[in-house]
C-alpha cells in the first residue's frame, strides 16, 4: 500500500499552532493513561478471569487443571511485572503474553466454561491487548531504556516481516498452550511433538519477535540514529550538521526507503551530503546491500509526535 502524502492545503499559521498544541495535548494524555489502561485491565484477567480457566478444566484430571492454572498463572505474572517494570525486553514480554489471554478465553469457551466465564476473562484481555499493542505502550516501554538526553521512537512494523511475526506467533500460541494440556492428559502421541514445536519456536523464532521491539528513529543531542536490525545491518548514524530537512513524505519522492516496507506516513530524512547504511542481511543478499543516499524514509509509529520533539531539538523541519 502506498504511503499517503500529506495535504497540499494550508492553514493559516494561528490555526496551526492551535491544531499542533492540541494533538501534543491529546497524546501527552495518551501516554500517561495507556499505561495504566493496560496495567489495570491485566489485573482484572487475573482477578475476574480466573474462573473461565477453572470453568474450562472442570471435570478434567488433576493433572490438565494444575498445568491449566500454572500456566495461567505464569503467564500473569509474567506481564505483570513486565508492565511494572518498563523496558524493551519488558515490551517484548507483553507483547507476546497478554494475546494469550483473549486465547485461553476462546478455548475455555470450547471446553465448556459459559458465556459469562468467557466474557469476564476476554473482555479485559482484549481492553489490556489494544492498550499494550497501542503506539504510546511501546513508546513508554522503550523510552525506559534510554540513555541519557535521547527520544526513542518506535518504527511501524514492516509488512512482510509483521505478516511473518504474527503467524509465527499463532503457531506457537496454538503449541504453547495445547502442548502442555496434551502432555497433562497423557497424550503422548500429540504432546510431546506439539510441546518440542513450542519449546523450539521460543527458542529459535523469540530473538526474532524481540528484534520488532528494538527499531526506533532515536533523537540525539548530535543528531539522529536509525536502529532497526530488521531492516539495516547496522544503526544508521546522522549528524545535526548532516540534515537539510525533516519532514513527511510525499507519494512522489525518490528518497531511499528504509521503512521495511511499511504502511501508512512515512518521515523522510534530507541531508547536505550522501550518507551510507547497509539492508540486513539476507539469503539474497548474505554479505547485506550497501546504499549511498541524501534523503531516506522512516515510519515511526507517531510521525507527528516525531516531528514536533525534532523541532523541539532544533532540527530542520520543512
Amino acid at each position: 500500500m502506498p504511503d499517503p502524502g500529506p495535504s497540499s492545503q494550508r492553514v493559516p499559521l494561528g490555526d496551526t499552532d492551535a491544531t499542533d498544541s492540541t494533538v501534543a495535548s491529546s497524546t501527552a494524555m495518551l501516554a500517561r493513561v495507556l499505561p495504566w489502561v493496560a496495567r489495570i485491565s491485566w489485573i482484572l484477567v487475573a482477578v475476574v478471569g480466573g474462573a473461565a480457566l477453572e470453568a474450562g478444566v472442570d471435570g478434567r484430571s488433576g493433572a490438565v487443571r494444575w498445568t491449566a492454572s500454572i500456566g495461567g498463572w505464569a503467564t500473569f505474572a509474567a506481564v505483570a511485572v513486565a508492565l511494572l517494570i518498563p523496558s524493551v525486553r519488558s515490551l517484548t514480554v507483553i507483547r507476546l503474553g497478554a494475546p494469550l489471554a483473549p486465547v485461553a478465553a476462546v478455548v475455555a469457551g470450547v471446553a465448556g466454561a459459559s458465556v459469562a466465564h468467557v466474557a469476564l476473562l476476554g473482555v479485559p484481555a482484549i481492553i489490556a491487548v489494544a492498550a499494550i499493542f497501542s503506539a504510546e505502550v511501546g513508546r513508554w516501554m522503550v523510552q525506559a531504556s534510554a540513555y541519557g538526553d535521547e527520544d526513542r521512537l518506535p518504527l511501524r512494523s514492516p509488512v512482510p516481516a509483521g505478516t511473518a511475526a504474527v503467524v509465527s506467533w499463532v503457531l506457537w500460541a496454538a503449541a504453547i498452550i495445547a502442548g502442555p494440556l496434551l502432555l497433562a492428559a497423557q497424550n503422548w502421541v500429540g504432546g510431546i511433538p506439539i510441546t518440542l514445536l513450542a519449546v523450539a519456536a521460543t527458542v529459535l523464532v523469540g530473538p526474532r519477535w524481540h528484534k520488532m521491539s528494538r527499531r526506533w528513529l532515536v533523537l540525539v543531542p548530535a543528531g539522529l540514529v536509525v536502529h532497526d536490525p530488521v531492516v539495516l545491518a547496522d544503526t544508521l548514524m546522522v549528524r545535526t550538521d548532516q540534515l537539510l530537512g525533516i519532514g513527511l513524505a510525499r507519494t512522489d519522492t525518490e528518497a531511499a526507503d528504509l521503512t521495511g516496507p511499511a504502511s501508512g506516513y512515512a518521515v523522510q530524512v534530507d541531508t547536505n551530503a550522501t550518507v551510507s547504511t547497509v539492508f540486513a542481511f539476507t539469503p539474497q543478499e548474505p554479505n547485506g546491500k550497501a546504499i549511498h543516499m541524501t534523503g531516506f524514509l522512516v515510519a515511526p509509529t507517531r510521525p507527528g509526535e516525531a516531528l514536533r520533539l525534532a523541532a523541539a531539538r532544533r532540527l530542520p523541519i520543512r
